[in-house]
């Protein structure tokens, strides 16, 4: 069992490179973010055409989410408790293959201090109260997604230069960790404990052939998914290929087949 997380940074723009990453990957779930695209424009017919069941919650701009799957998509979730109907679309969530599987776009909060990153630290808040409410400890839950914090200095190129900036406060990295205590585990961390490894770079200064990189998305779980979880692989190689996103996938793989698709 595959379960890949990847903003894409615009579907339309990206859909080619998604074709091609379900055709020489296969995962078993792909999850988006950033789709920037309303739901009656979302390109549904091509990815299905790739033997994926597909969902999404969508609007235009800098949000819009997706979830692909090659096995059914059960007990839907979009949004966070008290969303507004017109409300930013960040959260898309389906039990497949026995996972609970919530797929998220966690606010890049512009800069600290300002209005934007206290709604993200709110945001992360109220995320808390959606994993308490609507998942039990011993559900086989897999929480992805793009969440715009450096968990810590491991996952930053230069940790002097991003030290209390955006992405990398003491506050953001406290916010995120309180989604951990909540029983989640960091299943990169399981298998690679050192630094240096990043799923986002500037498109600006050739920063991705430098390396100068942040790690901002995660695939999270439940102690029963990180114990089924034998590998978490970071696919760079998205990266470095023409009109890249700016963000790479990450696949976690989970020692379970998952039901013939």
């Amino acid at each position: 069992m595959k379960i890949t997380t990847w903003n894409v940074n615009g579907i339309r723009a990206r859909l080619t490179h998604v074709q091609d990453f379900l055709r020489q990957h296969g995962p078993d779930v792909l999850c988006l973010q950033e789709t920037k695209v309303t739901d009656d424009q979302f390109p549904r017919e091509a990815l299905e055409d790739e033997g994926y069941e597909v969902s999404w919650y969508g609007q235009k701009g800098y949000n819009g989410m997706a979830i692909l799957s090659l096995h059914p998509q059960t007990e839907p979730i979009r949004g966070l408790p008290g969303d507004p109907a017109d409300g930013e679309r960040r959260v898309l969530g389906a039990t497949i293959a026995g996972y609970r599987v919530l797929d998220l776009y966690v606010p890049n909060g512009q800069d600290v201090g300002t209005d934007k990153y206290h709604y993200k630290l709110a945001w992360l808040a109220r995320l808390r109260e959606l994993l308490t409410t609507r998942y039990a400890p011993t559900d086989k839950l897999v929480v992805v997604g793009d969440f715009n914090v450096a968990l810590d200095d491991r996952d930053v190129h230069d940790p002097v230069w991003w030290h209390e900036r955006i992405l990398c406060s003491t506050p953001e990295r406290q916010a995120m960790r309180a989604v951990l205590e909540l029983g989640l585990h960091d299943l990169l961390r399981r298998h690679h404990e050192g630094g240096g490894i990043y799923t986002w770079w500037h498109y600006r200064a050739g920063a991705a052939f430098k390396d100068d990189g942040l790690r901002i998305d995660y695939v999270l779980g439940s102690a029963s998914a990180a114990a089924a979880c034998t590998e978490v692989i970071v696919h760079k190689d998205e990266r470095l290929r023409p009109s890249p996103s700016d963000h790479v996938p990450v696949t976690a793989v989970f020692a379970d087949e998952g039901p013939s698709s």
